[in-house]
């Protein structure tokens, strides 16, 4: 493991803790001070990187989510804690011996050069972007042989969103021609999927419903990756208008002196169904007004 990283004195520490000014090293320097055995943080001192893990996995969506809601006051705090992450993680890495926080920019720095040989390297930029994206996971399957992850699924992380992994799982096995080569044929699947699904729930165990609601997950991901769509933010989105709808469900209830516990499903229903419909005019409208 790299030293290059000296450790500071109390006094040393002190300064570059409270220096504004003291940019990656202040932040290094502030978790080395929270995991100190005998000064430290007492619940940063227990973590370990399986206690951690989940909230770097929290902490990436929060940014996906402030950038979707164009909030980029928020979206500046939630890089730095996503940052604080990586450097979490390297602390722990660290104590155990294994590489620093130094290391791992070094790492990723030596992965961005090596992967864009047309700005770093010799060769042309005069390339398609999907050129570019075959030429990278050219580099990426070198890379992962050279790991010996020679499996063209081998190295799709297990932590990955579910929808997420689906479609790289797809991509790669696409990668050697193992897709179907029009989007037709997926949708033909998805209502091949959609009816052992009724049959499983009609005449199977919950076992069987369970694996064929899966099956046709994973379909839809699939033809998300044919529509060129992030199965993710699409449901995100789907997430967002339910949100909105719904709330707005709220607000017209709540006009009339009720709640949804005492309204009728039918008399939401028309509300959800008006409030549909003005989106709908709204959205032609704004459509309508672009030059």
């Amino acid at each position: 493991m790299s030293d290059s990283r000296k450790t500071p004195g109390k006094e040393a520490s002190d300064r570059l803790v409270h220096d504004p000014q003291g940019g990656i090293a202040r932040l290094v320097e502030i978790m080395a001070r929270l995991r100190d055995p005998e000064t430290g943080c007492p619940w940063d001192i227990e973590q370990t990187f399986d206690t951690i893990a989940p909230y770097t996995i929290e902490e990436a969506h929060e940014v996906a989510d402030a950038i979707e809601r164009r909030d980029w006051q928020d979206l500046k705090g939630e890089l730095g804690d996503l940052l604080f992450q990586s450097v979490y993680h390297a602390r722990l890495a660290e104590e155990a011996g294994l590489f620093d926080f130094d290391a791992v920019v070094r790492l990723i720095c030596d992965k961005m050069i090596a992967r864009h040989p047309h700005v770093f390297g010799d060769e042309s930029r005069d390339k398609t972007a999907e050129q570019q994206t075959r030429d990278w996971e050219r580099i990426k399957a070198a890379e992962r042989a050279s790991k010996a992850n020679a499996g063209v699924l081998d190295g799709v992380a297990l932590g990955l969103p579910a929808l997420t992994r689906a479609v790289k799982l797809q991509s790669r096995a696409a990668r050697v021609g193992f897709d179907w080569p029009a989007t037709d044929q997926v949708l033909d699947k998805i209502a091949e999927e959609t009816r052992e699904l009724v049959e499983a729930r009609q005449n199977k165990s919950q076992q069987d419903v369970f694996e064929e609601f899966g099956d046709l997950l994973f379909v839809m991901a699939n033809l998300a990756r044919h529509l060129k769509i992030d199965p993710e933010a699409a449901l995100r989105a789907a997430n967002s208008k339910f949100t909105r709808r719904f709330k707005a469900i709220e607000a017209e209830l709540a006009r009339r002196g009720k709640t949804p516990s005492d309204s009728t499903l039918e008399e939401m229903d028309a509300i959800w169904n008006q409030v549909k419909q003005t989106e709908k005019q709204h959205h032609s409208d704004e459509v309508a007004s672009t030059p």
